[in-house]
């Protein structure tokens, strides 16, 4: 075998990562149609029907609430009889037919209610917690979609360098043949380099499905069809993490979290419910007025005929509750336990976040070694494959670690996409983490985004 039969094995490992960057480039972004982190972003939220859902809940809480300030306001009925009646009385020679009418209009305000008082409340704080519940919604629609995003980018890579492998492998089996064909090789290495072809075979119709099905992921959460997510100049430099210290983001978590709002309110609302419950042994007084309009019989034996009443009153009702079975005293109980129960929700959540914090903070920086890691791991497996490619040439290496050397460089170069989008979803992750998460931390993102 001469040098001449090696040489497009090493042209091909020079200008693999070129290739690979044209290849990209020319399929995903070479279009009109490729869309942008940020414009996908805002598709979804019209679309996605877990957020609409949360939406719809939130607006079902402000309706409710507006059912509790009822109790605190005038209420006002209208009500109106007609009445027809025969009598047959033996004292008299023939029966006697009559009708009466009456309208009436009754109003009452509440005065003294203390348990309206305190459903009102428990509107409020519910109110609130119901607009957290939403942020944390939104929150989650952001990572889905980013998340959604680069799974695209990283099976569109793994395609592409599967695709750049096939080709370096089918090279050196050529090279292999020649070789052998010459006798200045075996059949060992052409079987080698024909099984290895056969593998990468293999994992490009793998990598093809696994593109396929992320497609249709992203595709359903935006409701569009073909979406083409636009792809990260390489090389990319994520941005820094700020603060940067755990501590400094447990306690931006810990202020303000909406996870922890509303479980605050939920614990304010469930002791507001014990007081309510005990209000139920105090009395109540309501202001109350009727207006009505009779029109019947006269009642007077010497008065015959139809007359009309005008009837106007205005007074106060006062209601105390004396013994009811027990049953306020064993409410009061069990809201006592759902405060505690409420007051235990509060303190997990807030280890929970904690934690995630934490996690996700760590998380970020062990990505971010990681991409550094793997960027000299490239450097260092493009060096080791020239260096068997000149080996293989001269002599001293064999076929495999030729493929061998092949194979770690693209699984390498892999592995460093993956990475490089880890650690930007991871950043969205940490500020989700924190409850800090919003559609303007999108921005920085979308701007390393090739256009």
């Amino acid at each position: 075998m001469n040098e001449t039969d090696l040489r497009p094995s090493r042209r091909l490992s020079r200008l693999a990562p070129i290739a690979l960057g044209l290849a990209i480039t020319w399929s995903w972004t070479g279009t009109a149609h490729a869309q942008s982190l940020i414009e996908l972003y805002e598709a979804a939220r019209n679309y996605d029907s877990t957020l609409q859902a949360a939406r719809l809940q939130h607006e079902a809480n402000l309706a409710r609430a507006a059912q509790a300030r009822a109790g605190l306001l005038p209420q006002a009925g209208l009500s109106a009889g007609a009445n027809w009646a025969n009598v047959d009385n033996s004292a008299f020679p023939a029966s006697r037919s009559s009708n009466s009418q009456n309208v009436a209009l009754s109003a009452s305000q509440p005065l003294y209610r203390p348990a309206n008082r305190l459903s009102n409340e428990q509107a409020t704080l519910s109110t609130e917690a119901s607009e957290a519940q939403l942020a944390l919604a939104e929150q989650d629609l952001i990572v889905r979609i980013s998340q959604a995003y680069f799974d695209v980018l990283a099976a569109q890579d793994t395609l592409a360098f599967t695709g750049t492998l096939k080709t370096a492998v089918q090279e050196q089996l050529a090279a292999a043949r020649r070789s052998f064909e010459v006798g200045t090789a075996t059949i060992t290495d052409t079987r080698e380099a024909q099984a290895r072809f056969d593998l990468v075979l293999a994992q490009e119709i793998a990598a093809q499905n696994e593109l396929r099905v992320k497609k249709l992921a992203l595709d359903q959460l935006v409701g569009r069809q073909d979406v083409r997510p636009l792809p990260l100049v390489t090389p990319v430099t994520p941005p820094a993490v700020q603060p940067d210290s755990a501590d400094a983001w447990v306690a931006r978590a810990l202020d303000g979290h909406p996870a922890i709002l509303a479980a605050t309110r939920a614990r304010e609302i469930a002791q507001l419910e014990t007081r309510k419950a005990d209000a139920a042994h105090k009395p109540t007084l309501d202001l109350v007025g009727q207006y009505q309009v009779a029109r019947g019989p006269s009642t007077t034996g010497n008065l015959p005929g139809q007359f009309r009443t005008n009837t106007a009153s205005v007074g106060l009702q006062f209601n105390l509750p004396l013994f009811a079975g027990y049953a306020i005293q064993n409410r009061v109980k069990e809201t006592l336990a759902l405060e505690q129960k409420a007051e235990a929700d509060l303190e997990s959540t807030t280890r929970n976040i904690t934690q995630a914090t934490r996690s996700a903070y760590f998380g970020v920086l062990s990505g971010t070694g990681q991409v550094r890691a793997l960027e000299a791991a490239e450097a260092s497996s493009q060096s080791a494959l020239e260096a068997n490619q000149l080996g293989y040439q001269v002599g001293v290496r064999i076929n495999i670690d030729v493929l061998n050397a092949q194979s770690q460089l693209f699984q390498t170069r892999r592995d460093l996409a993956q990475a490089r989008y880890n650690v930007l979803v991871g950043q969205l992750r940490l500020k989700q983490a924190s409850g800090r998460l919003g559609a303007d931390d999108l921005k920085p993102i979308d701007a390393l985004l090739a256009r």
